[in-house]
């Protein structure tokens, strides 16, 4: 059976409801925390995620951690990988991260250690502009597709938890219609296609 690919929002952060963009790199609200909360009881595929791949932004870590902290328990049974390349689109405040010693000191569970000290910077693969975005998002459809390879033979947890952005998701499913709830999610199929790995969307 093939690997399910689950695309998340998200949660309600700061920004999204002070629309102060100079926040930089914000969490969750009250209401975020609670959306992403909820997704550990609604989520579809608690028992079949075997990888959840996060942007390193306050706002999707938090999210994951709130709805999948329960499965990580054990690291044999479920990886997190954090990818810069999941951060969101624009260069302002609130989509710039932070260092990796401060993601660590909030985050002491996860290992950061991967992340470039200055991964956080909207220069070179990480610009802020339409081409240097879509790459990134064909470089994660890649990983993907590997990842799905790997695990589409898998007993039980097969499927990947993707946790990002609004805007990035649009490059990410090749879809610019597609605008999910804070906390939502859509499930997807990866299949390599005539110019790299395309997402297929789950009807």
């Amino acid at each position: 059976m093939p690997s399910t690919i689950y695309l998340i929002r998200h949660a309600e952060s700061a920004h999204n409801v002070t629309k102060d963009f100079t926040l930089r790199d914000p969490g969750l609200t009250p209401l975020g925390h609670t959306q992403a909360a909820a997704l550990a009881t609604t989520f579809p595929a608690l028992d079949t995620v075997a990888v959840i791949l996060a942007s390193p932004l306050t706002r999707t870590i938090e999210t994951a951690l709130a709805a999948f902290g329960g499965l990580l328990a054990d690291p044999e049974d479920v990886r997190v990988i954090l990818d810069p390349n999941l951060q969101e689109r624009s260069d302002l405040p609130c989509d710039t991260g932070s260092a990796p010693a401060d993601l660590s000191a909030r985050f002491p569970a996860l290992d950061f250690g991967d992340l470039g000290d200055e991964w956080y910077r909207k220069e070179g693969v990480y610009t802020a502009d339409d081409a240097a975005v879509a790459a990134r998002a064909a470089a994660v459809r890649g990983i993907l597709c590997e990842l799905a390879g790997a695990l589409g033979d898998a007993e039980g947890r097969r499927d990947v938890a993707v946790v990002t952005h609004g805007v990035f998701m649009k490059f990410l499913a090749g879809d610019q219609g597609i605008d999910l709830p804070k906390a939502g999610w859509k499930a997807f199929t990866v299949r390599q296609g005539d110019g790299g790995a395309v997402l297929v969307p789950v009807e």
